[in-house]
């Protein structure tokens, strides 16, 4: 009795939240093997993989997982790089530093809609923008950012959105950092340079592991910067899957052919996951 008393207990909300999770999941799978298109009501026959088909054979499947990777990686360096370098600037005291802590972590609670807007008006706009006002300062041409470099673009805003999170983990962690193990190896002669190799990075080894793993994740789903910014052009050039699947919902009506996007996005995501779960697993033992 006493063990069944908390299950049955927790049993209504299990339930909900299965049912919140799996009803949408189900759903999809089902449009994915159906002729769904919003602009032929009516009734939707079964096409089994057809919808997968169209999907991977469309010309911009292949550009839209090169770019999507290509985002996750250069994102992901960015932000662990310069989080670790920042992380070891601000660690050290000196007057100020609260504060600068806080303006340093403040762009990670900017919603990415804003974020977008930001810096496609404020920073990259080649008119009046921060950075085309800074060209030509320099007596350099202003640079137009969203037609030239479109993914460029996308990568640094977004890494300027992600990088606080980042830099607030290895903060965390460097507060645990052995002071006394320091001291002795800079008392034995070792420079900046071999503290940092030997005893500052295998430190970081395990907050590194899960911003890579929690960034990972969460990077597969961008979309407002792009569609705000770039809307997944020129041509496709800066078009992920998330961007892809919406063109093809929301854009061509077409609900079987994204949702078989949606769920091959789905089995990308799960596969990253169990990947960075083991890298994660690897670096705790």
């Amino acid at each position: 009795m006493t063990r069944l008393l908390p299950r049955a207990l927790m049993a209504p909300a299990v339930a909900v939240l299965l049912c919140w999770m799996l009803v949408p999941l189900l759903m999809t799978v089902y449009f994915s093997f159906v002729d769904y298109n919003l602009m032929q009501p009516g009734g939707h026959p079964f096409v089994g993989l057809r919808n997968y088909e169209f999907f991977v054979t469309d010309p911009d499947f292949m550009p839209a997982v090169r770019q999507t990777l290509v985002f996750l990686a250069s994102v992901v360096s960015i932000t662990v790089v310069l989080g670790v370098l920042l992380a070891l600037l601000v660690n050290e005291p000196f007057p100020g530093r609260g504060m600068v802590r806080v303006l340093l972590i403040s762009p990670f609670f900017v919603m990415p809609a804003v974020n977008a807007l930001l810096w496609k008006h404020m920073m990259m706009n080649p008119i009046y923008g921060v950075l085309a006002s800074l060209c030509r300062a320099l007596g350099l041409e202003p640079v137009d950012w969203l037609t030239e470099v479109p993914l460029l673009s996308v990568v640094i805003m977004v890494s300027w959105q992600w990088l606080p999170f980042a830099c607030l983990i290895f903060i965390t962690s460097l507060q645990s950092l052995d002071r006394e193990q320091m001291e002795a190896a800079r008392m034995d002669g070792a420079n900046a340079l071999q503290r940092f190799h030997h005893l500052t990075l295998p430190h970081l080894a395990r907050p590194m592991a899960v911003v890579v793993m929690i960034e990972m994740i969460f990077l597969l789903g961008v979309f407002a910067e792009i569609a705000i910014t770039t809307a997944g052009g020129p041509g496709n050039e800066s078009t992920n899957l998330t961007y892809l699947i919406y063109k093809q919902s929301l854009m061509h009506f077409d609900v079987g052919v994204a949702s078989a996007g949606a769920l091959f996005a789905v089995v990308l995501a799960n596969i990253v996951a169990v990947f960075l779960i083991r890298i994660v697993g690897k670096s705790l033992d």
